[in-house]
């Protein structure tokens, strides 16, 4: 079959479907995330599926970027928006509920901390990171109300759909469970963000290709790519000190993502390529700092590949 470029992405455009023109057509204008820390913990982390976290997950619960947890969710919207105000004064915001996750407490906690963030000024919508396991039905009742009303997307973690790897990395959930917190979020019509690794020691090309063509398959609107990196205080930087194992290179990891794009439906956004931890906190892999490095050697790769997002899809 013979395709050809999207008309959309001959004019110098990504030739992905960015989460930010996704935000820009929606919205008229810039949307940026604020990303908040509300003091949740996670079920991986307090003993109800176990201790300290998934191995490859920061002591901020994956929150590194988000406000301070001591301050209340005004007080913490109020100084990431100070920041990021200087490049964009004129933008409007997503809340973002970043760190731990985020719907693992009671509905009547929930909805006074969301509450609260959609009551600051410009916020046009909410964004919830949490785990497909965290989402009892009187959550996602609230989470339908809440998406009746406003803009929203629940991120889940999946990070690979090989239960040999999630067991590796004590993830404290199955494929199988996930599959069942997408069904019913997607019951709900509630958007849904799913998050991917690559990079995991023991998983091959094969495997993480198997794990994108799942997310193709799957009823859900968008998709983060992230990089396994370490970082310092989490359980997988000691396994690493102990016995360091190979982690992708920059040149794989490009060669991959730009594989990916090509199977993922042409419509699904994608709200993330690669992932950047802390760059005082991170001990590898240390090419993953340069991050608009990266991006710009993946949109190179699909230009020199005359490739695109969803050209293999079908």
């Amino acid at each position: 079959m013979d395709f050809k470029l999207p008309s959309a992405w001959q004019k110098g455009e990504k030739r992905y479907n960015t989460f930010n023109r996704h935000l820009r057509d929606t919205f008229g204008g810039k949307v940026f995330k604020v990303s908040l820390d509300a003091g949740f913990t996670c079920p991986n982390r307090d003993g109800t599926k176990g201790w300290g976290g998934c191995i490859y997950c920061s002591p901020r619960g994956s929150g590194d970027f988000a406000g301070a947890v001591t301050h209340s969710v005004e007080q913490q919207f109020s100084e990431v928006k100070e920041r990021m105000q200087k490049k964009w004064p004129k933008a409007l915001y997503l809340a973002y509920f970043q760190a731990y996750t985020n719907t693992y407490a009671p509905v009547c906690e929930l909805r006074k901390l969301y509450e609260e963030a959609l009551r600051q000024e410009g916020v046009v919508g909410i964004s919830l990171a949490t785990r497909p396991d965290c989402l009892p039905g009187e959550v996602l009742d609230y989470l339908e109300e809440l998406n009746k009303r406003t803009y929203l997307w629940v991120e889940l973690g999946l990070q690979s759909i090989h239960d040999r790897t999630m067991e590796w990395v004590k993830r404290g959930h199955s494929y199988a469970e996930f599959l069942e917190g997408v069904a019913a979020l997607h019951a709900r019509g509630i958007r849904i963000c799913v998050h991917i690794i690559l990079g995991f020691p023991g998983e091959t090309y094969e495997d993480m290709m198997a794990t994108a063509r799942a997310v193709a398959a799957l009823p859900v609107q968008g998709v983060k790519i992230h990089l396994l990196h370490i970082l310092k205080g989490t359980p997988l930087a000691k396994l690493f000190e102990k016995e360091p194992f190979p982690l992708l290179t920059s040149e794989e990891y490009v060669s991959l993502v730009v594989d990916i794009l090509e199977i993922l439906p042409p419509d699904m956004i994608i709200h993330r390529l690669t992932g950047d931890g802390p760059p005082n906190d991170l001990i590898a892999p240390l090419w993953s700092r340069k991050k608009w490095e990266i991006l710009n050697a993946i949109d190179r790769e699909l230009v020199q590949r005359n490739t695109w997002q969803g050209k293999k899809f079908f």
